[in-house]
């Protein structure tokens, strides 16, 4: 077999086994848990990334058809719908750990993603970006579409031999197509580092309101105490004076080592419903798990219900990857029809979609139970419901469920 030859068959190989993965069906798993749908596989992985982004296609210069550009992850999606079909901006990590961004859209939301043919070209600012990542999206009020992200550079106080501190800030573009997007100066705020900003979509007292993450260091947050709420008077350039603490970091919780707001809150009837991530230690390292809550229409940086406990925490193969044991989201979509998709990339290196809506999840924030903060709390609150269901299976129509 001659080079040409070999090189072809590779090739057909590659593309087929290319269209049937980003082509495949991806059923809902059976059952759930009544507040939202997981899906069998992951809407987006690195092989979902076009072969043309990874491969020299050209036989001459490329004979063995390797892989010169690759892909090692492609998760953390800002994700929108625009006329009616589905947009993610995802976080996609090259084999030199640098990661861009890149558009992903499907007619559905949960399969059939694909890639757009070149990454986004974000604009540096007079600071060049040494990595940027987690895109959140909000379509604001002023009209415009806003990506908030974190852009990382290496720390200029490290000392010499450091080559690892870095420090963290929130980036800022806006477009209104996906396609030419304009980048505007970096947040300003009191804090020494940001991530996990998020910008909220209506204005508040005339003014730009943004959700921040407070962190004294790159990774720890230190005095940072939680999910930070802030206004500027304007987007360009974005100065917040004063942060207060919308949810706080709390000993003993899903939250104790840190949390962060995720996409955009979603106006409801009955308030601004939220999801966030919450971040507690473990012995084999960092737990991150996806929670809720709702804030009032009128003051969005006033918690009113907080249920105890994490929504989505990874499971099965979400376990496994760069950084185990995470599941983090930056993405969703809530439709008019209320249907709501929640995009969430698990261990680092993935992407999935959980599927509800509006009404589940607003019953959901608002009938379970909040954290007690003690085990005798967590017991009393879980016997009440109990003590109400067992009273509840002696009526006949319980019969099935009795024992004996």
């Amino acid at each position: 077999m001659n080079d040409q030859t070999f090189f072809w068959q590779r090739l057909n190989r590659l593309s087929a086994d290319y269209e049937e993965l980003v082509t495949r069906p991806n059923p809902p798993e059976e059952l759930g848990n009544g507040i939202y749908e997981r899906y069998t596989n992951p809407v987006l992985t690195a092989e979902h990334a076009p072969l043309y982004w990874r491969y020299d296609l050209n036989p001459e210069t490329n004979p063995y058809l390797m892989e010169r550009n690759g892909v090692n992850a492609a998760f953390n999606p800002g994700a929108i719908e625009l006329n009616g079909k589905f947009y993610l901006v995802a976080r996609v990590e090259g084999m030199d750990r640098k990661s861009f961004f890149a558009v992903a859209e499907s007619a559905n939301g949960v399969d059939n993603f694909r890639f757009w043919d070149f990454p986004i070209q974000i604009p540096e600012t007079d600071v060049p970006d040494t990595n940027i990542y987690d895109m959140r999206l909000v379509k604001h009020e002023d009209g415009y579409i806003y990506g908030l992200f974190c852009t990382e550079r290496k720390d200029p106080n490290a000392p010499f031999g450091d080559t690892s501190s870095a420090y963290a800030q929130c980036g800022i573009v806006r477009t209104t197509d996906l396609v030419s997007w304009e980048r505007l100066p970096d947040l300003k705020t009191p804090s020494p580092q940001q991530r996990n900003v998020v910008l909220h979509p209506e204005f508040v007292d005339g003014k730009y309101a943004f959700y921040t993450r407070p962190q004294d260091g790159f990774i720890e947050a230190g005095s940072g105490g939680g999910i930070g709420w802030g206004l500027s008077d304007s987007i360009n350039p974005a100065v917040v004076d004063h942060e207060s603490i919308v949810d706080e970091k709390v000993y003993h919780t899903i939250k104790e080592v840190k949390n962060g707001q995720g996409p955009a809150p979603i106006k409801t009837e009955h308030g601004w419903l939220h999801i966030a991530h919450g971040v507690r230690n473990t012995a084999a390292g960092l737990r991150y798990v996806i929670y809720a809550f709702m804030t009032d229409l009128k003051e969005p940086n006033r918690v009113t219900h907080s249920p105890g406990g994490y929504l989505i925490a990874p499971q099965g193969i979400e376990r496994i990857g760069d950084v185990s044991n995470v599941v983090f989201t930056n993405g969703l979509i809530a439709r008019e029809n209320g249907d709501v998709f929640l995009y969430y990339a698990s261990s680092d290196t993935r992407c999935h979609v959980a599927k509800t809506t509006v009404a589940q999840l607003v019953d959901y924030v608002k009938n379970t139970p909040e954290d007690g903060l003690r085990s005798y709390a967590s017991v009393a609150t879980r016997s009440e419901l109990i003590k109400a269901n067992l009273e509840l299976l002696q009526k006949s129509e319980y019969a099935f469920l009795r024992k004996g």
